[in-house]
């Protein structure tokens, strides 16, 4: 059955069609005997056969992945399109892990039935993102769409390239850098506090008073932190935006639906719609990324005259990137992108997802506050040569926990897509080239399989070791593929201490220096978002400025 439909494919539908063709257009002198009811026929017979060899033969009878379960509701010719792509990203397969307790890969099923896998567990996932890591790759189009804003850096590029530049570029992300840059994130962290103080007066977020939206400080407080611990640039956006370089780049990363829908069309192969469709973001978003790189590569250009010049070595990333003569000028304005995005949009989110737990959880704000104040001086400076910030707040176990449960519960990428970039096999089942693969970090992170039967509940003292009240690394997780928020080997994200350093820094600043409640106590946000998810409708705080934190000494 399977030669007998590939034949009818391969050969007999387009001959057939041609010869249809052939007779239209030439038609012969045989007025009572016309080809065209047998040509047309056969047609529709070859169509027909190549439609059941594609969506019931092949996947359901011939198939080597026909063995593996898969999720309920499954639809006739499109499969399981309609819960891959449902929003809020990560909730479909969520389902499928407790539905689906005991496996590790399930089969899901496309238009026309074509094939794709979603890893549930453990030993699926250590193979594509380790053991096999370069046999998948992300999938081209996405990854062309964000090169476009991120450029070709760490987070886009594959191969030999990914190595070359990973080898390189770890050096400037190792312990004792991020110990360096503490001070940095300590004292935007109280510029942000001191001017969201301001705010709760002066209405700078459009808020009444006594209430402060995060949404609209957490971007910038990291866009700033970033701009100095990144590239050595301070943007100074918590107090006003005037650099032009920090202007175009919120421009860009400001969440728009037609850029969802630019994005969406890119990934289907169909970018081509948006130029019958009533909107310009294709063009505007050229004009926009175009502008940002010719900015970011003339910032490089002065950066490195300017070391030259002064022969001082500087603690940002760039610096230490340029320092080690790995990279042109080209190469260097892509990790520029990268650094801003990366650095920049993950820890905003997930700062303001950390209020949020904390304002639905008081009594566990009181417990951080608590520790903060009894670990931190109230007028602490961040260049004081008497006190290591990081040793600080790194051993604060609350603090630790409070963060590393936020990473769990909303990690700023919910699902990350590879492709097979050859023939290959994932625990033994073979994945022919091209088969599109879903990693639901949203959803092993909360699989209750992994973290136990209160796996989606904000318990930050399951990262704190019950004998020697000290942080642990495993939040009493099964396994090493439990917590997936910064993935695993090759591709893990080599940022992961920086963001966690970031995070202490404003969590603590934050919580120090404010009581929060929701606006509204019935929040409940949804997670949206094109690549990083942030909460639906912002993060409007009730605040009220704590007492004298001194009083704690």
């Amino acid at each position: 059955m399977s030669g007998l439909a590939s034949t009818l494919v391969s050969l007999g539908l387009p001959s057939t069609y041609e010869a249809a063709v052939l007779d239209y257009l030439t038609p012969t002198d045989i007025p009572t005997k016309s080809l065209r009811p047998f040509l047309y026929g056969f047609v529709g017979i070859c169509f027909f056969a190549w439609l059941l060899y594609r969506t019931w033969i092949y996947p359901f009878l011939l198939s080597p992945l026909r063995v593996l379960p898969e999720p309920k509701g499954g639809w006739p010719i499109i499969g399981h399109m309609h819960l891959r792509v449902a929003r809020p990203v990560g909730e479909a397969p969520l389902k499928w892990i407790k539905g689906h307790p005991d496996a590790d890969l399930i089969r899901l099923r496309g238009f026309l039935d074509s094939e794709a896998l979603c890893m549930l567990g453990p030993q699926a996932i250590a193979e594509v993102l380790v053991t096999k890591n370069y046999d998948f790759i992300k999938p081209p189009k996405a990854a062309g769409f964000l090169a476009r804003v991120l450029g070709n850096g760490l987070v886009v590029v594959e191969g030999d390239v990914h190595k070359f530049q990973r080898k390189h570029i770890q050096p400037s992300f190792n312990f004792r850098h991020i110990k360096e840059l503490y001070p940095i994130f300590w004292r935007k962290s109280i510029d942000v506090v001191e001017r969201i103080k301001a705010d709760l007066f002066d209405g700078a977020s459009k808020t009444p008073p006594g209430v402060s939206e995060l949404s609209f400080w957490a971007p910038k407080v990291t866009l700033d932190l970033i701009g100095i611990a990144g590239i050595g640039r301070d943007f100074h956006t918590v107090i006003h935006n005037e650099d032009e370089l920090a202007q175009t780049y919120e421009k860009i990363m400001e969440p728009k639906f037609e850029i969802f829908l630019l994005f969406s069309l890119t990934v289907l192969g169909a970018r081509w719609a948006m130029k019958i469709l009533p909107t310009n973001v294709d063009r505007w978003l050229t004009l926009q990324t175009d502008k940002l790189r010719h900015l970011c590569r003339q910032f490089v250009v002065d950066k490195k005259r300017l070391m030259k010049i002064s022969g001082e070595e500087s603690a940002d990333l760039l610096s230490k990137l340029i320092q080690s003569n790995n990279f042109s000028d080209d190469e260097l304005v892509d990790q520029v992108l990268t650094f801003l995005a990366a650095g920049h949009e993950t820890t905003s989110s997930t700062f303001e997802w950390a209020t949020y737990l904390l304002a639905r959880h008081p009594e566990i704000q009181s417990r951080l506050r608590k520790e903060i104040h009894e670990h931190l001086p109230p007028s602490i400076s961040p260049d004081s040569k008497d006190i290591d910030l990081g040793e600080i707040l790194e051993s604060m176990p609350i603090l630790n926990g409070v963060c590393s449960e936020t990473f769990r519960l909303y990690p700023t990428v919910a699902q990350t897509l590879r492709v097979a970039a050859r023939d290959t096999s994932i625990m033994g089942y073979p994945v022919p080239k091209d088969t599109l693969i879903a990693v639901p970090i949203y959803a092993v992170n909360r699989s209750p399989k992994l973290w136990g039967p209160d796996s989606e509940a904000f318990d930050p003292s399951r990262w704190i070791d019950r004998d020697t009240g000290k942080s642990n690394n495993s939040g009493g997780a099964v396994g090493n593929y439990s917590f997936m928020t910064f993935l695993h080997g090759p591709r893990r994200c080599i940022g992961q201490e920086f963001a966690r350093a970031e995070l202490r820094a404003l969590v603590a600043a934050f919580v120090g220096a404010f009581e929060m409640d929701l606006e509204d106590e019935n929040y409940r946000p949804l997670r949206m978002g094109v690549v990083t998810t942030k909460p639906s409708k912002g993060m409007p705080l009730k605040l009220k400025v704590v007492g004298d934190w001194s009083k704690a000494h």
